[in-house]
């Protein structure tokens, strides 16, 4: 076949241009892609070859070849993996057919120490050539074809790439990058050596460093091939003999980035079934936590007797762990094991049930050790944890000790406290936890369903993610405390005392005919109108029932298309010690006593965050009262 040129995907170029331009600050990274490459490739011969041993026939080593051309200024990477074939070399090298390439370009944010963590998570780490290099040959073909299915492709990373059927013996692919002037250091040996063994060291197979052979009797040409890594799996290696750098440098192969791990577990269980789990927990939240992260997990490399068979994080972790990296490395589970198997499987099980109790009890001894750490990790992942109080009823308990919340103790909603530390501070005869959920840290600060707490020095804890309210549901209660909404219901608050004791002389009452009257001019807006203890500064607030959602969690549901937001009318709370209610119940005067009562539903309504029905009424209801004050 003769050779094609062809131009780049559009995004390929993009992809290329911000690499080349935007990444020269860490131009190392190229040889951690290309040699992750080469690793993937040869674990995916090893899993082929299970069940067609003959595309090994020979027993080869797998194996990844670095080798130096000073005089040609080349520098060539060989693995002898599974290979491509001349459409996956289009496919791969040519477009990048999958979203994540929009979502690299939509994340990278101009600082290069950022970017360049990202570009292998995306699967882009093959374009990282073309930072040092100014052309790169790819020569390629695929295990299960013919020598004649070789294919060569070449490009310098200015819009177009040629691509050719070319005879080739070997399987594999051989990339030989010839290097741009300024780039000397990646020419000498002992430079590429202690790249090596800074990103690649633990990689599980042999990586051979072409020597050339030095003397006067050395012959042109001469030398030999010379291991320059561990070539074993790190987590196969004994925890006594492995450092924390060593266990860093695993955990930035694994995520293709130049981040740290928070912290990580590591732990070999032997018995009736045998495996090894190496956990991390990432110190930065993974790019795709939240798009769509429940859908698309690669967080967990299986691994069966060292050969890695599949990213199958949705087998071993439930979806509220989905933050964690790591490998899980089996020795009882079959080598053709599929993913249907997974499923059914009761080891999978036992080893599901392992990583989730190494990974929790990682993460309650950094809360108990340090707290500063775990405010940290909570910042970066408390909303995705707390979705396990909704999921995980085996482990709520556990899970409840490790959850935080900003309370009004706290100063901002960075700031947390645990449900143990909320107890150990309760006021004497307070038997209650108390919380509010609202749309933002802000509304559940300043609500005026706090302001009874807060006279009586009663904390409360202030939930402000979208998942708090269902969250919080399902907990109920902790360590015999039950847990209530200061926002919903009756607040039973009677048995502690006021910071400040009032007489019961100042405190005012409001008659039933007033409540009627009030409730006869908002009819169908609330369920009823009450007088309560709740309020101390505010006139009025919406309460809905003990079980029923909170308001901003009905209009969220709403706004979904869930029907009426599926909760029941609130009742409108007034405060009977306040100026406008006070007023209101003295007011003779019909239509001013029906703008009174709007106008303290309204306020209690803009309190909680909801939208009025007619905003130009209030504002004219709120002048002509103003107008008729001052008069």
């Amino acid at each position: 076949m003769s050779v094609e040129t062809r131009s780049f995907q559009a995004e390929v170029q993009q992809v290329l241009h911000l690499v080349i331009h935007s990444l020269y600050s860490h131009k190392e990274i190229f040889l951690r892609e290309l040699i992750s490459n080469a690793s993937d490739a040869l674990d995916k011969l090893r899993f082929a070859a299970l069940q067609r041993p003959e595309l090994n026939a020979q027993g080869s080593e797998l194996r990844i070849e670095l080798e130096l051309d000073r005089e040609a200024r080349t520098l060539t990477i060989r693995d002898n993996g599974i290979g491509m074939s001349y459409d996956e070399v289009v496919d791969n090298l040519g477009t990048i057919a999958r979203s994540g390439t929009k979502r690299f370009l939509e994340s990278l944010s101009g600082d290069a120490r950022k970017d360049s963590q990202l570009i292998g998570q995306f699967g882009v780490g093959f374009y990282s050539a073309f930072i040092v290099a100014d052309q790169v040959e790819v020569r390629s073909r695929r295990a299960d074809l013919e020598a004649a299915a070789g294919v060569i492709w070449r490009s310098e990373g200015k819009g177009e790439y040629a691509i050719e059927q070319s005879e080739r013996e070997a399987r594999g692919t051989e990339i030989v990058l010839r290097l741009k002037a300024e780039e000397d250091e990646f020419l000498s040996p002992g430079r590429i050596e202690s790249l090596i063994h800074k990103y690649s060291d633990h990689i599980g197979f042999a990586i051979k460093l072409w020597t050339p052979a030095e003397g006067e009797n050395a012959e042109p040409g001469s030398g030999e091939w010379r291991s320059v890594n561990q070539a074993s799996a790190l987590w196969t290696r004994n925890k006594n003999e492995l450092k924390d750098e060593d266990y860093q440098s695993f955990f930035q192969h694994l995520t293709h980035g130049s981040g740290e791990a928070l912290g990580w577990s590591h732990n070999r269980v032997e018995g009736n079934q045998s495996y090894t789990l190496l956990l991390y927990v990432p110190k930065e939240a993974p790019y795709d936590l939240m798009w769509g992260g429940r859908d698309e997990r690669h967080g967990l490399k299986l691994y069966v007797r060292r050969v890695y068979i599949m990213d199958a994080a949705e087998q071993l972790l439930p979806a509220y762990l989905r933050f964690v990296r790591g490998v899980v490395d089996s020795d009882d589970l079959p080598l053709n094991v599929s993913r249907e198997i997974l499923q059914d499987n009761k080891l999978v099980s036992q080893i599901r049930s392992a990583c989730i109790k190494r990974t929790l009890d990682f993460l309650d001894k950094l809360a108990q050790e340090d707290k500063d750490k775990y405010q940290g990790f909570w910042n970066a992942y408390g909303h995705v944890l707390k979705e396990g109080l909704t999921e995980d009823y085996a482990h709520r308990d556990k899970l409840a000790k490790l959850v935080r919340f900003a309370s009004t103790r706290q100063e901002g909603a960075a700031q947390t406290v645990s449900l143990d530390d909320y107890i150990a501070g309760m006021r004497p005869n307070q038997t209650e936890i108390y919380y509010i959920t609202a749309e933002s840290h802000l509304a559940a600060r300043h609500s005026p369903h706090l302001e009874a707490c807060r006279a009586k020095g009663v904390e409360v804890l202030l939930l402000s993610d979208r998942i708090d309210e269902w969250a919080i549901g399902y907990l109920n209660e902790y360590q015999g405390k039950p847990l209530v909404a200061v926002s919903k219901g009756e607040l039973k608050l009677d048995a502690v005392e006021d910071l400040v004791v009032r007489p019961d002389s100042q405190r005012a009452t409001l008659d039933a005919d007033f409540l009627k009257r009030v409730g006869e001019v908002l009819g169908e807006r609330v369920r009823e109108v009450q007088a309560g203890t709740r309020l101390r500064e505010s006139a009025a607030c919406l309460v809905v029932e003990r079980y029923d959602m909170a308001l901003h969690t009905q209009r969220l549901l709403k706004q979904a298309g869930q029907g009426g937001g599926g909760g029941g009318k609130p009742a409108l709370e007034l405060n009977p010690e306040h100026a406008l209610v006070q007023r209101m119940s003295n007011e003779a005067d019909p239509a001013r006593f029906e703008a009174l009562a709007l106008l303290a539903y309204e306020q209690a309504l803009l309190a909680e965050g909801g939208q009025l029905e007619d905003p130009s009424g209030f504002i004219h209801r709120l002048n002509s009262l103003l107008f008729s004050k001052a008069a």
